[in-house]
């Protein structure tokens, strides 16, 4: 049982095993299944893909847990665990697999006190939820908010492209394309709780904007939307 310390931190090389292991973990996911793992449907969706997601909400949550006071050691640490369970479980038990995981790793490798696996296991468990982020910690809010800024902006435009080359789409659907990646950003937003991730949510807005308009002025005859036949 580990012993409580005040204040006490993650040290650089404990996480960098931490990174480690769920690296492999999640190769190992993709591996031992036959038809190449369960989200493998689009390239993407690979171990590498969500290895690199996993380090891009790690970089915000613990932004947003810096400037608003939450324990950055348990969101970084939560943020790394979130989604290592994402390749082998079913969506909707993925949250609770990976805090197993999380669980096992930590009482196993390391002498952390029983509140901070606690609090790590806490905010993983809790990153699916969809009711308001005012209802959880303050630690799963920032994992939260970290994961849903990660398919907000630049990155989530560029997924939808790629999205299209995987579906043979031509460059006249980019427009459409990307006023979808601006349209779920802007559901995304809505949900966030804290001012530090409304002001990264909105700079990343405004590059999807950008994007928006600069094809709008390079590429003739765009067609916005398909279905109304009309621009936004």
């Amino acid at each position: 049982m580990g012993v409580e310390i005040k204040g006490s931190r993650v040290p650089e090389e404990e996480f960098a095993d931490m990174k480690r292991f769920v690296r492999e973990y999640l190769a190992a996911s993709v591996e031992s299944e036959d038809d190449g793992g369960r989200m493998r449907w689009y390239p993407w969706h690979s171990a590498e893909y969500r290895f690199n997601h996993i380090l891009n909400v790690v970089s915000i949550a613990e932004r947003i847990a810096e400037r608003e006071g939450a324990d950055t050691d348990a969101v970084r640490v939560a943020a790394l665990f979130h989604d290592v369970s994402k390749l082998e479980a079913d969506q909707d038990v993925h949250a609770e697999e990976g805090a197993r995981v999380a669980r096992e790793y930590l009482t196993s490798r390391g002498e952390y006190p029983d509140s901070f696996v606690d609090e790590v296991c806490a905010a993983v468990t809790a990153h699916s939820y969809q009711g308001p982020l005012s209802d959880l910690s303050l630690e799963a809010q920032c994992l939260i908010e970290g994961d849903l800024l990660d398919k907000v902006g630049a990155n989530g435009t560029a997924l939808m492209l790629l999205r299209m080359g995987y579906e043979a789409r031509t460059h006249m659907d980019a427009a459409q394309m990307v006023q979808r990646v601006l349209e779920r950003g802007e559901d995304h937003v809505s949900r966030v709780e804290s001012d530090t991730a409304e002001s990264i949510a909105h700079e990343r807005l405004k590059r999807v904007r950008w994007f928006r308009e600069w094809l709008e002025d390079e590429v003739a005859e765009m067609d916005w939307d398909r279905e109304d036949g009309g621009r936004p």
